[in-house]
């Protein structure tokens, strides 16, 4: 005469278990994507990220000059992460602050600091304070055609046909003066920052792009 088969069968918990925990990282990634306001603090980028990136515009669509008048050709400096301003040679208050900004944020990149290079664009004709010089010294300095760099650095307030006057370079030239920006070693814009971006998030996100980064 056969027993009963008295044994329980087996429980799928634990099973059920080991298939969460292994998507619960993707689960968690997928809710972050979706859901900004729940990733971590210095998760995300502090600037603003350019959607769609682009290039560095050929030395024809941005004509640039070294201070002693010399051309000078933008998209040779890829390879490197830049960071970049623009404002009047004069530089007032505002402008040193960016400079300032920019200086250190690439001075405390310690063994990565041969990564990085800054850039300097002068939309005017105004002559550099020597005292601006001297503070700023590694500061790639160029002027530009501020109508052309802002076709490339805020593209989206440009309109392909506005005729290049006077005031619409008065214009360019004011809105040039308020961002700062960063070129990726693709010679791609990537993030654009405030005037009055807070030191230490900038500095931050450079930080991390570099260290994260096996370009450049």
């Amino acid at each position: 005469m056969t027993q009963p088969d008295t044994t329980r069968p087996r429980s799928r918990t634990p099973l059920v278990l080991i298939v969460l925990l292994s998507l619960s990282p993707v689960l968690a990634a997928v809710l972050a994507y979706f859901n900004p306001q729940y990733r971590p603090e210095g998760s995300v980028a502090y600037g603003s990220l350019i959607e769609p990136q682009r290039p560095i515009p050929v030395r024809e669509a941005l004509q640039a000059t070294t201070l002693d008048g010399k051309p000078f050709d933008v998209p040779s400096l890829k390879g490197k992460w830049l960071l970049v301003t623009a404002d009047g040679g004069d530089c007032q208050d505002a402008c040193a602050r960016k400079l300032f900004i920019l200086r250190n944020s690439h001075a405390s990149q310690g063994k990565n600091v041969e990564r990085l290079a800054r850039i300097w664009f002068i939309t005017d004709d105004a002559p550099v304070p020597e005292r601006v010089l001297e503070a700023y010294k590694g500061t790639i300095i160029l002027r530009v055609k501020p109508e052309q760099l802002q076709a490339f650095l805020l593209k989206d307030t440009t309109t392909r046909a506005a005729p290049v006057t006077a005031s619409a370079t008065q214009t360019a030239a004011s809105a040039l003066a308020e961002p700062m920006w960063i070129i990726d070693p693709h010679a791609n814009l990537i993030l654009q920052y405030p005037a009055n971006a807070q030191p230490e998030k900038v500095r931050k996100d450079i930080s991390k792009l570099v260290y994260h980064s096996r370009i450049g």
